[in-house]
Protein backbone atom coordinates (compact mmCIF):
# COMPACT_ATOMS: atom_id res chain seq x y z
CA UNK A 1 0.00 0.00 0.00
CA UNK A 2 1.31 3.39 -0.69
CA UNK A 3 1.83 6.36 1.85
CA UNK A 4 -1.01 8.46 2.09
CA UNK A 5 -0.41 12.11 0.66
CA UNK A 6 1.70 14.27 3.58
CA UNK A 7 -0.49 17.25 4.94
CA UNK A 8 0.38 20.18 6.58
CA UNK A 9 1.18 20.19 10.23
CA UNK A 10 2.22 23.92 10.94
CA UNK A 11 3.71 26.99 8.85
CA UNK A 12 5.82 28.94 10.45
CA UNK A 13 7.88 32.07 8.91
CA UNK A 14 10.78 33.45 10.50
CA UNK A 15 12.20 37.22 10.05
CA UNK A 16 16.02 37.67 9.33
CA UNK A 17 18.32 40.45 8.53
CA UNK A 18 21.60 39.15 7.23
CA UNK A 19 25.21 40.59 6.21
CA UNK A 20 25.79 40.40 2.90
CA UNK A 21 29.75 39.91 1.26
CA UNK A 22 29.14 42.60 -1.47
CA UNK A 23 26.42 45.46 -1.08
CA UNK A 24 24.44 45.73 -4.37
CA UNK A 25 23.96 49.25 -5.33
CA UNK A 26 21.26 49.62 -8.17
CA UNK A 27 20.01 53.20 -9.74
CA UNK A 28 17.42 53.97 -6.97
CA UNK A 29 20.00 53.01 -3.82
CA UNK A 30 22.08 50.32 -2.23
CA UNK A 31 20.97 47.15 -1.20
CA UNK A 32 23.16 47.03 2.15
CA UNK A 33 21.68 44.25 3.61
CA UNK A 34 19.57 41.09 3.27
CA UNK A 35 15.81 41.15 4.48
CA UNK A 36 15.22 37.19 4.83
CA UNK A 37 11.58 35.64 5.47
CA UNK A 38 12.49 31.77 6.07
CA UNK A 39 9.29 29.28 5.82
CA UNK A 40 9.00 26.30 7.47
CA UNK A 41 6.26 23.80 6.19
CA UNK A 42 6.26 20.88 9.08
CA UNK A 43 4.43 17.94 7.45
CA UNK A 44 2.65 15.35 9.31
CA UNK A 45 5.05 12.75 8.36
CA UNK A 46 7.72 14.17 10.19
CA UNK A 47 9.33 16.28 7.78
CA UNK A 48 9.58 20.12 7.56
CA UNK A 49 9.58 21.92 3.62
CA UNK A 50 11.95 24.75 3.79
CA UNK A 51 11.84 28.25 1.51
CA UNK A 52 13.13 31.43 1.92
CA UNK A 53 12.29 34.53 0.18
CA UNK A 54 13.57 38.28 -0.31
CA UNK A 55 11.76 41.02 1.30
CA UNK A 56 13.72 43.48 -0.52
CA UNK A 57 13.43 46.26 2.97
CA UNK A 58 13.23 45.49 6.50
CA UNK A 59 9.62 47.06 6.44
CA UNK A 60 8.02 44.51 5.02
CA UNK A 61 9.45 41.74 7.23
CA UNK A 62 6.82 41.61 9.61
CA UNK A 63 4.09 42.01 7.11
CA UNK A 64 5.26 39.38 5.57
CA UNK A 65 6.09 37.01 8.61
CA UNK A 66 2.38 37.78 9.60
CA UNK A 67 0.58 37.33 6.46
CA UNK A 68 2.35 33.75 5.81
CA UNK A 69 1.77 32.35 9.08
CA UNK A 70 -2.24 33.52 9.08
CA UNK A 71 -2.48 31.98 5.87
CA UNK A 72 -0.06 28.74 7.04
CA UNK A 73 -3.41 28.88 9.86
CA UNK A 74 -5.83 27.68 7.41
CA UNK A 75 -3.54 25.40 5.40
CA UNK A 76 -3.25 23.13 8.53
CA UNK A 77 -4.62 19.19 7.61
CA UNK A 78 -4.94 19.94 4.08
CA UNK A 79 -2.72 17.68 1.74
CA UNK A 80 0.53 18.82 0.28
CA UNK A 81 -0.45 18.93 -3.19
CA UNK A 82 1.10 21.94 -4.85
CA UNK A 83 -1.63 22.63 -8.06
CA UNK A 84 -4.61 22.02 -5.42
CA UNK A 85 -2.75 24.56 -3.23
CA UNK A 86 -2.68 27.13 -5.98
CA UNK A 87 -6.03 26.83 -7.22
CA UNK A 88 -7.18 27.23 -3.83
CA UNK A 89 -5.09 30.47 -3.09
CA UNK A 90 -6.44 31.91 -6.49
CA UNK A 91 -9.79 31.67 -5.48
CA UNK A 92 -9.05 33.01 -1.60
CA UNK A 93 -6.99 36.18 -3.28
CA UNK A 94 -8.87 36.70 -6.71
CA UNK A 95 -10.46 39.95 -5.59
CA UNK A 96 -7.48 41.47 -3.65
CA UNK A 97 -5.19 40.16 -6.49
CA UNK A 98 -1.82 38.26 -6.09
CA UNK A 99 0.88 41.02 -6.42
CA UNK A 100 3.14 42.19 -3.85
CA UNK A 101 3.12 40.35 -0.78
CA UNK A 102 0.53 38.06 -1.53
CA UNK A 103 2.40 36.25 -4.20
CA UNK A 104 5.35 36.61 -2.51
CA UNK A 105 3.86 34.64 0.22
CA UNK A 106 1.97 32.67 -2.05
CA UNK A 107 5.14 31.52 -3.94
CA UNK A 108 7.03 30.92 -1.01
CA UNK A 109 4.94 28.32 0.39
CA UNK A 110 4.57 26.93 -2.65
CA UNK A 111 8.52 26.12 -2.56
CA UNK A 112 8.47 25.05 0.40
CA UNK A 113 5.60 22.26 -0.16
CA UNK A 114 7.95 21.25 -3.08
CA UNK A 115 10.78 20.86 -0.81
CA UNK A 116 8.59 19.03 1.79
CA UNK A 117 7.51 16.25 -0.88
CA UNK A 118 10.86 15.73 -2.15
CA UNK A 119 12.36 15.13 0.98
CA UNK A 120 9.91 12.82 1.80
CA UNK A 121 10.70 10.50 -1.68
CA UNK A 122 14.47 11.04 -0.67
CA UNK A 123 14.94 12.99 -4.09
CA UNK A 124 16.13 16.28 -5.31
CA UNK A 125 12.96 18.28 -6.71
CA UNK A 126 14.49 18.09 -10.03
CA UNK A 127 14.07 14.55 -10.13
CA UNK A 128 10.54 14.72 -8.65
CA UNK A 129 9.63 16.92 -12.21
CA UNK A 130 11.26 14.21 -14.40
CA UNK A 131 15.09 15.94 -14.84
CA UNK A 132 18.22 15.37 -12.89
CA UNK A 133 20.29 17.40 -11.34
CA UNK A 134 23.16 19.07 -13.32
CA UNK A 135 25.51 21.70 -13.63
CA UNK A 136 23.54 25.69 -15.08
CA UNK A 137 25.64 27.83 -16.49
CA UNK A 138 25.76 31.03 -14.18
CA UNK A 139 26.81 34.69 -13.99
CA UNK A 140 28.13 36.46 -10.85
CA UNK A 141 25.88 39.18 -10.33
CA UNK A 142 26.85 42.56 -9.08
CA UNK A 143 25.50 46.68 -9.00
CA UNK A 144 27.15 49.56 -10.10
CA UNK A 145 31.14 48.68 -10.61
CA UNK A 146 33.26 51.06 -10.70
CA UNK A 147 36.37 49.18 -13.58
CA UNK A 148 39.40 50.33 -11.47
CA UNK A 149 38.33 49.93 -7.38
CA UNK A 150 36.44 46.72 -8.15
CA UNK A 151 39.09 45.14 -10.58
CA UNK A 152 39.93 42.47 -7.92
CA UNK A 153 36.36 41.08 -7.14
CA UNK A 154 35.98 41.17 -10.81
CA UNK A 155 38.98 38.77 -11.62
CA UNK A 156 37.50 36.44 -8.54
CA UNK A 157 34.69 36.01 -10.80
CA UNK A 158 36.19 34.71 -13.61
CA UNK A 159 38.43 32.50 -11.50
CA UNK A 160 35.92 31.01 -9.50
CA UNK A 161 34.75 30.03 -13.55
CA UNK A 162 32.16 32.50 -14.30
CA UNK A 163 31.79 33.13 -17.88
CA UNK A 164 29.23 35.78 -17.44
CA UNK A 165 29.11 38.93 -15.72
CA UNK A 166 26.40 41.01 -14.62
CA UNK A 167 26.88 44.84 -13.74
CA UNK A 168 23.86 47.39 -13.08
CA UNK A 169 23.41 50.82 -14.56
CA UNK A 170 21.13 53.90 -14.94
CA UNK A 171 23.06 55.70 -11.64
CA UNK A 172 24.09 57.92 -13.72
CA UNK A 173 23.86 59.38 -17.05
CA UNK A 174 24.87 58.00 -20.54
CA UNK A 175 28.37 58.81 -20.59
CA UNK A 176 29.02 57.32 -17.12
CA UNK A 177 27.29 54.08 -18.00
CA UNK A 178 29.50 53.91 -21.38
CA UNK A 179 32.53 54.64 -19.00
CA UNK A 180 31.46 51.60 -17.26
CA UNK A 181 30.99 49.34 -19.44
CA UNK A 182 34.31 50.01 -21.93
CA UNK A 183 36.26 49.31 -18.87
CA UNK A 184 34.81 46.34 -17.45
CA UNK A 185 34.08 44.61 -21.06
CA UNK A 186 38.15 46.03 -21.17
CA UNK A 187 38.88 43.81 -18.08
CA UNK A 188 36.81 40.59 -19.20
CA UNK A 189 38.04 40.55 -22.56
CA UNK A 190 35.57 39.48 -25.49
CA UNK A 191 34.58 35.75 -24.61
CA UNK A 192 33.19 36.43 -21.42
CA UNK A 193 29.45 37.49 -21.41
CA UNK A 194 28.49 41.21 -20.23
CA UNK A 195 25.47 42.36 -18.99
CA UNK A 196 23.74 45.62 -17.78
CA UNK A 197 20.89 45.85 -15.55
CA UNK A 198 18.92 49.23 -15.61
CA UNK A 199 16.91 47.83 -12.84
CA UNK A 200 13.60 49.79 -15.04
CA UNK A 201 15.28 53.38 -14.32
CA UNK A 202 14.73 54.80 -18.61
CA UNK A 203 11.54 55.77 -20.25
CA UNK A 204 12.18 54.19 -23.84
CA UNK A 205 13.70 57.22 -25.90
CA UNK A 206 16.17 57.00 -23.29
CA UNK A 207 16.91 53.36 -23.16
CA UNK A 208 16.88 53.17 -27.07
CA UNK A 209 20.18 56.00 -26.46
CA UNK A 210 21.73 54.59 -24.45
CA UNK A 211 21.62 50.82 -25.82
CA UNK A 212 22.78 52.21 -29.07
CA UNK A 213 26.11 53.84 -27.04
CA UNK A 214 26.59 50.57 -25.51
CA UNK A 215 26.68 49.00 -28.88
CA UNK A 216 30.49 48.58 -29.48
CA UNK A 217 31.02 47.04 -26.30
CA UNK A 218 28.49 43.73 -27.38
CA UNK A 219 26.45 43.10 -24.54
CA UNK A 220 25.05 39.67 -24.08
CA UNK A 221 21.25 41.39 -22.55
CA UNK A 222 19.68 45.01 -21.58
CA UNK A 223 17.85 44.13 -18.53
CA UNK A 224 14.71 46.03 -17.63
CA UNK A 225 15.43 49.18 -19.31
CA UNK A 226 11.89 50.72 -18.74
CA UNK A 227 9.20 49.60 -15.64
CA UNK A 228 8.59 46.53 -15.60
CA UNK A 229 4.53 47.17 -16.37
CA UNK A 230 5.24 49.06 -19.28
CA UNK A 231 5.31 45.96 -21.37
CA UNK A 232 4.89 48.43 -25.03
CA UNK A 233 7.94 50.30 -23.87
CA UNK A 234 9.68 47.27 -23.64
CA UNK A 235 8.42 45.99 -27.08
CA UNK A 236 9.04 49.40 -28.13
CA UNK A 237 12.83 49.58 -27.25
CA UNK A 238 13.07 46.25 -28.34
CA UNK A 239 11.98 46.66 -31.93
CA UNK A 240 15.21 48.82 -32.60
CA UNK A 241 18.40 47.33 -30.31
CA UNK A 242 20.74 45.75 -31.26
CA UNK A 243 21.30 43.95 -28.08
CA UNK A 244 18.81 41.74 -26.72
CA UNK A 245 16.46 42.82 -24.15
CA UNK A 246 15.96 41.09 -20.83
CA UNK A 247 13.18 40.92 -18.28
CA UNK A 248 10.41 38.98 -15.97
CA UNK A 249 11.70 39.47 -12.50
CA UNK A 250 8.88 41.42 -11.88
CA UNK A 251 5.96 39.73 -13.90
CA UNK A 252 3.66 37.96 -12.00
CA UNK A 253 2.75 34.58 -11.80
CA UNK A 254 2.09 32.67 -15.43
CA UNK A 255 -0.19 35.68 -16.45
CA UNK A 256 2.03 38.34 -16.89
CA UNK A 257 4.46 36.27 -18.64
CA UNK A 258 1.89 35.07 -21.37
CA UNK A 259 0.83 39.04 -21.60
CA UNK A 260 4.59 39.91 -21.75
CA UNK A 261 5.04 37.13 -24.39
CA UNK A 262 2.18 38.24 -26.49
CA UNK A 263 3.41 42.04 -26.81
CA UNK A 264 7.18 40.66 -27.88
CA UNK A 265 8.38 42.93 -24.71
CA UNK A 266 11.86 40.93 -24.02
CA UNK A 267 13.98 38.75 -25.95
CA UNK A 268 14.86 36.57 -23.04
CA UNK A 269 12.97 36.06 -19.52
CA UNK A 270 14.01 35.51 -16.59
CA UNK A 271 11.31 34.32 -13.61
CA UNK A 272 11.64 35.09 -9.96
CA UNK A 273 10.71 32.20 -8.25
CA UNK A 274 8.92 34.15 -5.60
CA UNK A 275 6.84 36.08 -7.78
CA UNK A 276 5.95 33.82 -10.64
CA UNK A 277 4.23 31.04 -8.41
CA UNK A 278 7.08 29.04 -6.94
CA UNK A 279 7.73 25.80 -8.45
CA UNK A 280 4.04 25.43 -9.75
CA UNK A 281 4.27 28.66 -11.61
CA UNK A 282 7.59 28.41 -12.71
CA UNK A 283 6.41 25.07 -14.65
CA UNK A 284 3.96 26.92 -16.45
CA UNK A 285 6.21 29.81 -17.47
CA UNK A 286 8.79 27.63 -19.10
CA UNK A 287 6.29 25.68 -21.02
CA UNK A 288 5.55 29.29 -22.48
CA UNK A 289 9.24 30.02 -22.79
CA UNK A 290 9.64 27.10 -24.85
CA UNK A 291 6.71 27.40 -26.75
CA UNK A 292 8.02 30.71 -28.16
CA UNK A 293 11.44 29.84 -28.17
CA UNK A 294 12.74 31.91 -25.18
CA UNK A 295 15.85 31.86 -23.48
CA UNK A 296 14.88 31.67 -19.76
CA UNK A 297 17.15 32.52 -17.22
CA UNK A 298 16.43 32.91 -13.36
CA UNK A 299 16.31 35.68 -10.99
CA UNK A 300 17.59 34.82 -7.46
CA UNK A 301 17.34 31.99 -5.21
CA UNK A 302 20.28 30.03 -6.59
CA UNK A 303 19.74 27.13 -4.90
CA UNK A 304 16.08 26.57 -5.57
CA UNK A 305 16.58 27.92 -9.04
CA UNK A 306 19.07 25.67 -10.42
CA UNK A 307 16.13 22.80 -9.83
CA UNK A 308 14.16 24.48 -12.10
CA UNK A 309 16.73 25.05 -14.82
CA UNK A 310 17.48 21.30 -14.77
CA UNK A 311 13.49 20.88 -16.37
CA UNK A 312 13.55 23.98 -17.99
CA UNK A 313 13.57 23.07 -21.80
CA UNK A 314 15.25 26.58 -23.05
CA UNK A 315 17.32 27.44 -19.77
CA UNK A 316 19.85 29.73 -20.40
CA UNK A 317 21.90 31.22 -16.91
CA UNK A 318 21.31 31.22 -13.19
CA UNK A 319 22.53 33.99 -11.83
CA UNK A 320 24.42 33.88 -8.64
CA UNK A 321 23.57 36.75 -6.20
CA UNK A 322 24.41 35.01 -2.53
CA UNK A 323 22.09 36.28 -0.40
CA UNK A 324 21.99 33.33 2.06
CA UNK A 325 24.48 31.82 2.25
CA UNK A 326 25.44 33.07 5.54
CA UNK A 327 22.35 31.31 6.72
CA UNK A 328 22.48 27.95 5.32
CA UNK A 329 24.09 24.44 6.48
CA UNK A 330 25.25 23.94 2.87
CA UNK A 331 25.47 27.00 0.59
CA UNK A 332 25.16 27.01 -3.02
CA UNK A 333 28.62 25.66 -4.99
CA UNK A 334 30.17 27.46 -7.56
CA UNK A 335 32.11 24.99 -9.35
CA UNK A 336 33.56 25.82 -12.80
CA UNK A 337 31.28 28.95 -13.09
CA UNK A 338 28.34 26.83 -12.47
CA UNK A 339 25.98 25.62 -9.80
CA UNK A 340 24.44 22.42 -9.66
CA UNK A 341 20.84 21.10 -7.77
CA UNK A 342 21.19 19.56 -4.23
CA UNK A 343 18.76 16.94 -2.54
CA UNK A 344 16.53 15.91 -1.02
CA UNK A 345 14.08 18.43 -1.85
CA UNK A 346 15.30 21.85 -2.72
CA UNK A 347 18.56 21.01 -0.78
CA UNK A 348 18.55 23.70 2.21
CA UNK A 349 18.80 23.49 5.42
CA UNK A 350 19.02 25.87 8.11
CA UNK A 351 22.13 26.77 9.70
CA UNK A 352 20.15 27.50 13.35
CA UNK A 353 22.85 28.89 14.94
CA UNK A 354 23.34 31.80 12.14
CA UNK A 355 19.62 32.04 12.18
CA UNK A 356 19.33 32.97 15.67
CA UNK A 357 21.95 35.74 15.70
CA UNK A 358 20.28 37.64 12.77
CA UNK A 359 16.27 37.33 14.05
CA UNK A 360 14.75 40.00 14.12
Amino acid sequence: MSKSVPAIRSVKARALVVPLKRPVKNAFGVIDVGPLVLIDVETDQGVTGRAYIFAYAKLTLKPLVHLIEEIGRELVGKPIAPYDLMKAMDAKFRLLGWQGLVGMAVSGLDMAYWDALGQIAGRPVAELLGGSPKPIKAYDSYGVVDPVSDERALRHSLEQGFRGIKIKGGDGDAANDERVVKGVRALLGPDVALMIDFNQSLDPAEATRRIARLEPYDLHWIEEPVPQENLSGHAKVRETSPTPIQAGENWWFPRGFAEAIELGASDFIMPDLMKCGGVTGWLQVAAQAEAANIPMSSHLFAEASAHMLAVTPTAHWLEFLDFASVILAKPAEIVDGTVTARGPGLGLEWNETAVAKYLV
